[in-house]
């Protein structure tokens, strides 16, 4: 389920072998005894990806659903047998420079600790820390921070993701109010209000639902959406991004819940300030 559920947000094999730190045969093996399994296609094929099918949607909803069962409890038989472990939320791009330094001073620092990895997608900014799926999380802000805690660790302005096509991607920078007649994508009903305000730049606005970040590139290559996204990130050759002018830049934060006097949680926010801070 873990293996479908990255095919399923990467839409691309090779991306997902990556995420999932393997070499991509043994993965499309696995999709494809789970294809077998399931007794129906799951995926289309084409050279420059793939895309869900109706039985792939489907399995989507549940496969996150029992994985997100699964995780609890892990947490909760953890807690139960007194194993010395640090559950670490990730929103976003794992492969984040400040990331690296932080998983290589952490595991100096604290090598006989076992950490587990949540990769979430983009409708908890949270990660599942108020859910207490993690432990800790690093996430980007603005989200709602009733009874947690949050460090800001650095700050990155915000530019518009576009067709490189688009004839507004050729413009140096751009403002929300030249964006207004465009398609915007949406998170699940339900999500954070201030984190769905903060990516729509403000203002209610109409467009496709997706969940993670390869379903909003997506959103952008085949539909012309509007997507915002901090700037610095590589993108595919079709797409471009523009600085956005007057949108407020993009925290990259460490959030804890209130209270929580882990040691393990004040080492790691010690070392996230500092690992994110060269």
């Amino acid at each position: 389920m873990r293996y479908f559920v990255a095919v399923a947000e990467e839409l691309h094999f090779g991306r997902a072998a990556t995420r999932l730190h393997m070499s991509q045969p043994p993965l499309s093996r696995a999709i494809k005894q789970l294809e077998a399994d399931v007794g129906a296609q799951l995926f289309t094929r084409s050279p420059t990806g793939v895309t869900l099918t109706a039985v792939g949607s489907v399995l989507l909803d549940e496969a996150r659903a029992l994985l997100g069962h699964a995780d609890r409890v892990r947490v909760r038989v953890s807690a139960a047998a007194g194993v010395t472990t640090l559950t670490i939320g990730i929103l976003g791009d794992g492969t984040d420079p400040g990331t690296a330094r932080l998983a290589a001073a952490y595991r100096r620092r604290h090598p006989g600790i076992d950490i587990h990895i949540r990769d979430t997608d983009l409708t908890d900014p949270t990660c599942g820390l108020r859910a207490g799926l993690v432990d800790v999380a690093l996430t980007r802000a603005p989200f709602d921070e009733t009874a947690l805690t949050v460090r800001p660790l650095r700050t990155d302005p915000v530019g518009v993701v576009l067709r490189a096509d688009d004839p507004l991607a050729r413009r140096d920078e751009l403002r929300p109010a030249e964006l207004s007649d465009r398609r915007w994508f949406q998170f699940p009903q339900g999500t954070d209000p201030i984190w769905q305000s903060y990516w729509n730049a403000g203002r209610p606005r109409e467009g496709p639902v997706v969940r993670a970040v390869q379903e909003c590139l997506q959103a952008v290559l085949w539909n012309g959406t509007v997507g915002l996204a901090p700037l610095g990130h590589d993108l595919p050759a079709e797409l471009a991004a523009v600085p956005l002018n007057d949108m407020p830049p993009s925290q990259v934060v460490a959030v804890w819940n209130e209270g929580d006097t882990n040691p393990l949680i004040r080492s790691f926010i010690e070392i996230a300030t500092a690992a994110y801070g060269h």
